[in-house]
């Protein structure tokens, strides 16, 4: 029982997060840039064994620190599966919804699934439309859509280009002819 309680207290070390301005720890909602700074290997392991040693029935804490430590990762597959463990929680402990949402919106920008993301942190805004973590959040999602959107409407422009000039050489040539 004392390695258990040993391993859920490392857990919850690597899960908790410090503001960088005042270095005052954050019971809830991590600093944007925390979301790319990836556990190691070893802090990863340390988290799935927790909810491997609490089958058939991890906690709810447990597996919400090992989801977002694979929301965390450098892994496509991880934040996938971090993100499939948030949504678990989400549908099955009402009282855990808002930070679900506030991880999950983390996860999907981390995936680059903008629509995703701006859906659960305007979820969060609907509750609490002051909450500076989640406008902080919200802003870094709609700057990406917006350059994202610029950067599709350049190659769409750029491809029209090209397919003007082409068609106009085609026109061209068949003119001479």
């Amino acid at each position: 029982m004392g390695n258990l309680a040993f391993r859920t207290q490392q857990a919850v070390n690597l899960c908790s997060t410090h503001h960088p301005m005042t270095d005052k720890k954050i019971k809830y909602l991590p600093a944007l840039e925390d979301a790319n700074i990836p556990l190691t290997e070893q802090q990863l392991a340390i988290l799935e064994k927790q909810v491997e040693a609490e089958q058939p029935n991890p906690t709810t804490q447990s597996s919400f620190n090992y989801a977002w430590g694979l929301i965390k990762s450098d892994d496509v597959e991880d934040n996938r599966n971090g993100i499939n463990i948030l949504v678990s929680i989400f549908t099955n402990v009402p009282q855990r919804r808002r930070e679900c949402l506030y991880y999950l919106s983390l996860g999907c920008l981390k995936l680059n699934e903008l629509e995703n993301a701006k859906r659960y942190v305007d979820g969060i805004l609907a509750h609490e439309p002051d909450n500076y973590q989640a406008l902080q959040l919200k802003q870094v999602i709609e700057n990406k859509i917006s350059r994202d959107g610029l950067v599709g409407i350049a190659l769409f422009g750029g491809a029209v280009a090209i397919g003007a000039a082409a068609l106009s050489t085609m026109f061209r040539y068949n003119r001479k002819k």
